[in-house]
């Protein structure tokens, strides 16, 4: 199995709520840290076409996107560090920043997070395109 699939298994199972996401984090940082993160080249591209981080809040009751933000690649580093600072302290941020930066860097491409937040009503996706 490679990293890029063993990276997707987690998120998965943290998807499906098999594990937290911050034991979801910590698989992630295991895996980093293991060694077994082979480097691909970076998928050719024409030029000008630009890669985006795309998060979407949906609420579930009535559909409507409460949030809808793309931010270019380039720029994830910076959103991610202002948006640790508006997340909940039981969340491992720093964790989910990895796993973000990681799927970057292994240059997924798709939904890499699908939560739903049946407290809340809401529903959160966030792609890479």
């Amino acid at each position: 199995m490679t990293t890029a699939e063993e990276r997707l298994k987690i998120l998965k199972m943290i998807q499906d709520g098999r594990i937290t996401a911050e034991e979801g984090a910590k698989l992630l940082k295991a895996l980093t840290a293991s060694g077994q993160k082979p480097r691909r080249p970076p998928a050719s591209r024409t030029a000008g076409a630009a890669r985006w981080l795309r998060v979407r809040v949906t609420d579930m009751s009535t559909g409507k996107a409460k949030v809808n933000v793309n931010l270019p690649l380039k720029l994830v580093d910076a959103g991610l560090n202002i948006a640790a600072q508006f997340a909940p302290e039981d969340i491992d941020v720093a964790g989910l920043m990895d796993a973000v930066n990681d799927a970057i860097s292994d240059n997924l491409i798709g939904k890499i997070v699908d939560v739903v937040d049946g407290e809340d009503g809401e529903h959160i996706e966030v792609f890479i395109e």
